[in-house]
């Protein structure tokens, strides 16, 4: 592989973290299948989920009833060998309640360390495990949109 090449996969893994931030923060839950492979899974924080319905499942739990977030994704790590193509990318997810919890705030750092499966529509993340190593505030402002009657 030329560098050149490796510069064009790390660029578009890339573009697909990014995107994964703009899933979050803007509840754009469409954005599933540019960033998630088919039969993806992931682990967050203990939570074994075992494809995208799971993921996104998981996400609009923990999302969908919470105020503002801003989920800070970058120092990309690319690593790439016989094995495939794996990743390490640094978290900072700031979270603001909503509701009766708008003056509560929950924030967790860490990372994710994906593998990346090459489909015929581009990189997407086959496997990811997130990894929490400090988070304040608290996990209260985390939880499902509440319908109103």
């Amino acid at each position: 592989m030329t560098p050149v090449e490796q510069l064009l996969i790390e660029r578009e893994l890339n573009e697909v973290v990014c995107r994964y931030a703009q899933l979050c923060d803007e509840r754009e839950w469409a954005l599933m299948d540019q960033i998630f492979a088919p039969h993806a899974t992931a682990n967050y924080g203990g939570w074994a989920l075992k494809d995208p319905a799971a993921i996104l499942g998981m996400l609009r739990h923990h999302l969908g009833g919470c105020g503002p977030t801003q989920h800070l994704l970058g120092n990309l790590t690319v690593k790439i060998d016989a094995q495939g193509v794996s990743s390490q990318t640094s978290i900072r997810a700031a979270h603001r309640g909503l509701g009766h919890l708008q003056h509560e705030t929950y924030e967790c750092m860490g990372y994710y360390k994906d593998q990346w499966q090459h489909t015929p529509v581009g990189w997407r993340i086959a496997h990811r495990a997130m990894v929490v190593s400090l988070e304040f505030g608290s996990r209260k402002v985390l939880g499902p949109q509440i319908e109103s009657a």
